[in-house]
């Protein structure tokens, strides 16, 4: 087995759940150490997961909505004296419902914190780093809500237009430095995204979801490729990928609002 010396080193943020505690089980499987971290203490019983799968994991709590958060996470990643071989920028929260008359603008202003503003803060801290190095890969979560307008979760569904634009755009700016950057575009997944977005009565949030499981396999495989991007998950999910890339914006946005308007699971 590798030591630390010759063991690469992965940190995945929102590890704690979901497609974020799968990917650090990707990373586990697959000869890397890791750095992971949440807000809670559930992040210990991922890292005791992931060390039965082989590898030496530190863990980190911490709140990535504030700027505090941020450099904390940063400054333990620097105190492992390791350079990071890759990093999944995944740590992210939802909220549905009607922007003018339901939704609560803290939410949604802690939302574009930890989605956008602490994206781009680790991101920036990191990616100096790699290419100082010359090695690197960057993941981050965006999703398939990215490539349309997303009704009833609309600060949502921008946040990850962003997370896209702003992965597409720094891959450009890295071709020639040895990183490479893929964003991860899940469809609906089967974790606790929607009911902590208060979706639960909704088309979306009421459904057979896909596998966290297999969409960060997916998404693993996919960066240590280096692709610029993959919409994971099921079939259906790819299917429907592939066409809202191509219907005019005022359907995707009318077909969004079928799944994501609230009551619509009960009518």
């Amino acid at each position: 087995m590798m030591d630390t010396l010759t063991r690469p080193l992965a940190v995945v943020t929102g590890a704690s759940k979901g497609i974020g505690y799968e990917l650090a089980r990707q990373f586990a499987q697959n000869g890397f150490d890791l750095l992971i971290t949440s807000t809670g203490a559930s992040i210990n019983e991922a890292a005791q997961s992931c060390e039965k799968l082989g590898a030496k994991v530190e863990t980190v709590q911490a709140d990535l909505a504030t700027f505090d958060g941020v450099e904390t996470l940063y400054s333990r990643i620097k105190a492992t004296g390791r350079p990071v071989d890759a990093i999944a920028i995944n740590a992210g929260v939802g909220v549905g419902g009607e922007f003018a008359r339901e939704t609560d603008l803290q939410d949604e202003l802690n939302l574009i914190n930890l989605n956008v503003v602490s994206s781009v803060h680790l991101a920036k801290r990191v990616v100096k780093d790699m290419v100082e190095r010359g090695k690197g890969r960057i993941l981050f979560t965006s999703s398939i809500a990215a490539l349309l307008p997303g009704p009833f979760e609309a600060v949502y569904a921008a946040s990850k237009a962003f997370l896209r634009s702003f992965s597409e755009g720094l891959r450009n700016e890295l071709k020639d430095t040895g990183v490479t950057v893929t964003a991860l575009m899940p469809g609906p997944t089967d974790t606790d995204f929607f009911h902590r977005a208060d979706m639960d009565d909704t088309v979306v949030g009421s459904s057979q979801n896909d596998d966290p499981a297999e969409v960060a396999k997916q998404g693993f495989e996919a960066l240590m490729a280096g692709k610029n991007e993959i919409i994971a998950g099921s079939l259906m999910t790819k299917i429907q990928g592939a066409v809202s890339k191509v219907l005019p914006e005022p359907l995707r946005a009318e077909l969004h609002s079928k799944l994501t308007e609230p009551g619509s699971a009960n009518k």
